[in-house]
């Protein structure tokens, strides 16, 4: 009976080893998997991108037109990779309560962020005054069907100006700009225009040197503009051609050749011998 009894305690004891055993294996192994997801997280976290905010357009803002809050919303943008001059906050795009609008200077597409170079100040509406760089001047130019590229001109564009004149006796044209920014169209600077018109004029940004240069040409001449690819850039060079370069097939003159001999006799025979010519 007592050896029973003393066997089934070395039993019970070994069972109870045994599960103390697979108790203390259970809970290591927690313990690694816990580790492992520690470790995962404090990665995830260091991988995370920090962001800050970026007021953006919700739909497409026509120009000219007054800025509304219902027209912007703010959407998260990496840290450090945000486009300059671009708005970060409510307050600093539509001022304290009760300020003036700003206004669309330039079209928007939906989720475009809202930039300083986008929008007027508070209350200035959007003129030809508003777009000039700083130290560059609005010249008007008369164009008609040809001159004016038959109205495919928008603001916006760029063109080179030709100028047809007298030069000494000859009538030449010349290339005296390239690559000049148009701003308006007759009265119209809004760069959303569509379509095609005949304008009367067009006026194009300059500075105060080339101001004095357009006026000169108009006086003195006639003005044609020829329009730029919209990434045409380069540099032509100088151009200049008059009616000479125009008329392939001219025929040059004939010139005679003169020829100049003297007559001598000798005996019977006369000799005819070439000499130079004296006028």
């Amino acid at each position: 009976m007592r050896i029973i009894f003393l066997l089934v305690l070395i039993v019970g004891f070994g069972m109870a080893g045994y599960a103390a055993f697979m108790v203390m294996g259970q809970f290591e192994s927690y313990k690694s998997q816990n580790a492992t997801l520690a470790a995962d997280l404090r990665a995830s976290q260091a991988r995370q991108v920090e962001t800050e905010p970026v007021l953006v357009s919700k739909n497409e803002l026509s120009f000219g037109v007054a800025l509304t809050r219902d027209d912007v919303t703010e959407i998260q943008w990496p840290k450090g990779q945000t486009p300059p001059n671009v708005f970060t906050s409510m307050d600093d795009l539509f001022g304290p309560e009760n300020s003036e609008p700003r206004y669309i200077a330039r079209l928007m597409e939906q989720g475009e962020p809202i930039l300083t170079s986008k929008v007027s100040d508070f209350g200035v509406p959007i003129t030809i005054s508003t777009r000039l760089a700083p130290g560059m001047r609005a010249f008007a130019i008369s164009v008609n069907v040809t001159s004016g590229v038959s109205g495919f001109l928008q603001p916006g564009s760029y063109v080179d100006i030709y100028w047809v004149g007298i030069s000494g006796e000859r009538t030449v044209t010349k290339l005296i700009l390239e690559d000049v920014e148009v701003i308006a169209i007759d009265q119209t600077d809004d760069e959303d225009f569509s379509g095609t018109r005949v304008a009367r004029t067009i006026t194009v940004q300059v500075s105060p040197l080339v101001v004095a240069k357009l006026v000169q040409a108009q006086a003195t001449g006639a003005l044609t503009l020829a329009l730029r690819g919209v990434e045409d850039s380069a540099a032509t060079g100088a151009i200049e051609i008059d009616q000479r370069a125009i008329i392939v097939n001219e025929t040059a003159p004939v010139v005679e050749e003169r020829i100049c001999t003297v007559r001598s006799r000798n005996g019977s025979e006369v000799v005819i011998t070439v000499v130079p010519c004296v006028d």
